[in-house]
């Protein structure tokens, strides 16, 4: 049995998290270079949990600017089990309008610039993102949800794009008759990150606009987003709350799989791996390269 830790990532708007007990910081260090910040660590409702804001308190870094790989190897390297993202996202469907909180299950990765897996040339692995989504944490999240009477929407695709541009209106359309259901700047490689270090991953997708798609809808700006966050960002850290309430103390097994992703992931030889990047691997993938 693995002790559960509920770790949190924090999108445009959220911080920090208010109410833990036990508050304590640590930078921790990453051979994959620097995390977005330090780690918050603390209890909520006797919940282990792990905190981070994604672009760093102030907002420093821009969606593509992002170390993924370092926030995701820290997360690993203290325990994280189960990650939550917190995303601000724009909404292509008239029934998924600003404030509502979609529990996405698929992603689409337009996303150009970003390295995206801790593999390579010296130790391939492919892992599974059929269900990129852990099932059994997407439905404590919505239990929290119907608990604190936030209106949560479960199931939809997150196409991610690179950014940090809002979309053009073509591009807009062209998403939106491709039927997906929200987009943001930040799951993407986040999500693929996750699933290569064997931690059971989920999206709050807190919808801020409609894009530039919809007719009655202004061009998005910073301004009209940000008006929305707020809001947001309070609901968030009601639901943040009351998941710890009844989060397990011990590891869900993940219908997903993502507690086993690396299983059998890995082609390359045991001889022919490169012990540079097996030395940076040990977080992610330790389990499995200590069976050879």
């Amino acid at each position: 049995m693995t002790k559960a830790i509920l770790g949190i990532i924090g999108g445009s708007g959220v911080y920090d998290l208010p109410g833990l007990a036990e508050r304590r910081e640590e930078r921790i260090a990453s051979p994959w270079g620097e995390p977005s910040d330090a780690l918050i660590f603390g209890r909520m409702s006797g919940t282990e949990l792990v905190f981070l804001p994604r672009h760093g308190r102030g907002h420093r870094f821009s969606p593509s600017d992002i170390n993924y790989r370092a926030n995701i190897d820290a997360l690993k390297r203290v325990g994280v089990t189960d990650l939550v993202s917190l995303s601000a996202c724009g909404s292509f469907k008239e029934e998924l309008p600003p404030g509502l909180f979609v529990l996405v299950d698929q992603f689409v990765d337009r996303t150009v610039k970003r390295e995206s897996s801790f593999f390579g040339k010296g130790c391939v692995a492919h892992v599974s993102m059929a269900h990129p989504v852990g099932p059994i944490l997407q439905g404590r999240i919505e239990a929290a949800g119907k608990h604190e009477n936030i209106e949560l929407k479960r199931g939809g695709t997150y196409v991610c794009m690179e950014g940090p541009q809002f979309s053009s209106y073509a591009e807009s359309i062209t998403y939106k008759n491709l039927g997906y259901d929200v987009i943001g700047m930040t799951n993407m490689p986040e999500a693929k990150l996750a699933r290569e270090a064997e931690i059971t991953y989920a999206t709050i997708a807190m919808v801020t606009d409609f894009d530039c798609w919809h007719p009655g809808h202004d061009a998005v700006d910073v301004a009209s987003v940000i008006k929305v966050m707020h809001a947001n960002t309070e609901k968030a850290k009601r639901l943040v709350a009351r998941l710890a309430v009844d989060f397990p103390m011990v590891r869900d097994t993940c219908p997903s799989g993502s507690h086993r992703a690396l299983e059998g992931a890995i082609l390359t030889s045991p001889d022919a791996r490169d012990p540079a990047l097996i030395a940076k691997l040990d977080a992610v993938a330790g389990r499995v390269l200590r069976k050879g």
